[in-house]
Order: C-alpha cells, then structure tokens, then sequence
C-alpha cells in the first residue's frame, strides 16, 4: 500500500538530485529505496519512516565526506602558473604602501607587489612566488 508512495519519493528525490546535480538528496534516494523494501516486507509506516531517516542518516553521514573528497576540484591550473619560480624584470619601482609596481616576464608586463613588502627598484630581476588575481608576487633574488 504504502510501496507506491515510497516509489513516488524516489523518483522526487532523484528529479531533485538531477535539478540541483550537487549530491542533495542522493542520500534521501537511497532512504526512500530502504522505506521501498520495507513496506515490501509487510512493515507498518513508522518503521518504513524510521527506516527511511536511518538510511538516509547513514548514508549522508558515511558517503557524503567520501564523495566530496573524491569529488573535490583539484584547484584550477592555468597557464600563468609556468611563471611561478621565474625571473620577471622590474620595470616600474615596486612600493606596496603605494601600489605601485610593473615587471615584465615572457614580453609580457604585469603589476608586481613585493612577497616581504620590501621596496623593489626598477631594473632589479626578482623571482615570482605566486600568483594573486593579475599581479605577481615576487620576491628580490638573493
């Protein structure tokens, strides 16, 4: 009697998932299978609702974390980070209280702010550390 109510959910909860395509109800889809069996087995509608929210529990609880990790972008590359570790020319005096600084690298010129916050002069030669936005981080070549 109550199978067709359990198969309705189901289908619910799996239109939501393809909806949302962000591992939502996934965990409810499973719960409703769990509530599917038992009301096939003859239980009574509060254990098919117990059944329902322990499943459900379960697995939102022991997958959910999994699935995420394995799920999980692995950051972005993109072909600016070649430039980390290279030698950029300063051609404009790098000051981060003033926001100045321009480097060229690659015949391309770039803001430039100092990793320390020390002072750069321009026609220096420093390294990128790292990339922020569309400045490089640089550090002075020891």
């Amino acid at each position: 009697m109550y199978v067709t109510g359990w198969l309705i959910a189901i289908i619910a909860f799996i239109v939501l998932e393809a909806v949302t395509y962000q591992l939502v109800s996934v965990w409810f889809v499973i719960g409703s299978l769990g509530g599917l069996i038992a009301a096939a087995l003859g239980a009574n509608l509060p254990v098919q609702i117990a059944v329902f929210v322990i499943v459900s529990a379960l697995m939102l609880a022991i997958l959910r974390p999994l699935s995420m990790k394995l799920l999980k972008p692995k950051g972005l590359k993109t072909n600016t980070d070649r430039l980390i570790g290279e030698d950029v020319l300063i051609t404009e005096d790098v000051n981060n209280i003033n926001g100045t600084g321009k480097g060229k690298i690659g015949g391309m010129t770039w803001t430039v702010r100092s990793e320390t916050g020390e002072d750069i002069p321009e026609n220096s030669v420093a390294t990128v550390t790292r990339i922020e936005g569309v400045k490089l981080i640089v550090q002075t070549k020891s």
